[in-house]
């Protein structure tokens, strides 16, 4: 395109057809990035407004052609930007992601009155202040607050980050992507380890300068300290069960059968004393060993364990491929040779949250 002609490129604007709309294309991108030469001040300005009208006016597909043209342009008018910026996500990401024309106050009224979508396109901008993550971070949204912790390009405030600290609790999505970060206080670092699974422990201990007799200390004193949990309606169903004089297995079993897998795993913390996340991993975890060990230690007979496993294989498969015999033959001969003091001793190991795997393989049943 020799010369700049506003109205041959309206007439591309309101021309629907696929060659046209790739033709429209073209000739922006040429415009912009001067493939035939380059557009002088005052047909520059014109040729934005020209963009600002068919934005108004423009099918979807036009307005993201012209928002991918316009988002790595640092001198676009910022209303024209913001006004893409509050498009449709298939629009607005291009700008959310890649545009610097966009303020931090732009980028927080697209926080706050926009879709997911658009807060997720903020979070992994190549460059996102601490006005703009404490922005996102109040939203509450899981998703977008790990993909900005994932973020190294994302600055977050000291405070900010020790609310998502303190979140991380409740959170596992929260605590990898904390602990990799460049800029985590390692006094955090240490907090956390009073909570994370053994692997991020050990992350913790290979990446950190800390004493593992500190931490080591810390972890049995907030053991012995910890305060009675708030509980919901399944675990004080299981307090009720156990208090009446039921016998916690027999109804963990009818639990499984109704398919109340809550009211079974809340059964089943409180008959072990294991952490939820422990449960919920023992329960649908291949092979078995983690449960069976669980239940010898409880001192849950054969024939209910048997029910037991084979009620949450099923669970756990959705019953889409059945019950293999043999891996049921494997577990019942691993649950018989199983010494009951070697399981106790493994499931308080467990209680104080060490190595799960290792816990096992320590048993040494030459299985």
């Amino acid at each position: 395109m020799a010369e700049f002609d506003a109205e041959f490129l309206l007439s591309l604007a309101r021309d629907k057809s696929g060659e046209r709309r790739q033709l429209l294309a073209e000739t922006i991108s040429d415009l912009f990035t001067g493939k035939d030469r380059v557009l002088s001040e005052r047909e520059r300005t014109l040729m934005f407004d020209i963009l600002h009208k068919m934005v108004h006016n423009a099918e979807m597909a036009i307005r993201r052609v012209i928002a991918e043209q316009l988002s790595g342009l640092p001198d676009a008018p910022p209303d024209l930007i913001n006004l893409l910026a509050n498009d449709e996500i298939e629009v607005a990401y291009s700008i959310l992601h890649d545009s610097t024309v966009l303020a931090d106050e732009d980028l927080i009224e697209v926080i706050r009155h926009r879709t997911q979508e658009h807060q997720l396109a903020v979070a992994v901008r190549n460059n996102v202040s601490e006005l703009v993550s404490d922005a996102l971070v109040k939203t509450g949204d899981q998703s977008v607050i790990t993909s900005l912790l994932k973020n190294s390009g994302a600055t977050v405030s000291l405070t900010t980050m020790e609310f998502l600290v303190e979140e991380s609790k409740r959170v596992d999505a929260y605590q990898e992507p904390i602990l990799r970060r460049d800029d985590l206080d390692p006094e955090l670092a240490k907090r956390m380890y009073l909570w994370v699974t053994a692997a991020l422990r050990k992350y913790i201990l290979d990446n950190f300068n800390l004493d593992k007799t500190v931490l080591d200390d810390l972890l049995e004193q907030s053991a012995e300290n910890a305060p009675t949990k708030t509980r919901n309606k399944s675990d004080e169903l299981a307090e009720e069960v156990e208090s009446g004089g039921l016998g916690l297995s027999k109804m963990m079993i009818r639990a499984l059968k109704d398919g109340e897998i809550f009211l079974f795993e809340a059964m089943f913390r409180r008959l072990t004393g294991l952490r939820n996340t422990l449960v919920k991993r023992i329960m649908f975890e291949p092979g078995g060993e983690g449960l069976a060990i669980a239940c010898k230690a409880t001192g849950i007979s054969t024939r209910d364990f048997t029910t037991i496993y084979s009620l949450s294989r099923l669970t756990s498969t959705s019953g889409e491929s059945g019950m293999d015999s043999r891996e049921t033959q494997r577990i019942l001969e691993f649950y018989e040779r199983l010494p009951e003091k070697a399981a106790k001793e493994a499931l308080s190991r467990w209680r104080r949250n060490s190595d799960y795997q290792k816990a096992i393989r320590d048993l040494n049943l030459g299985s």
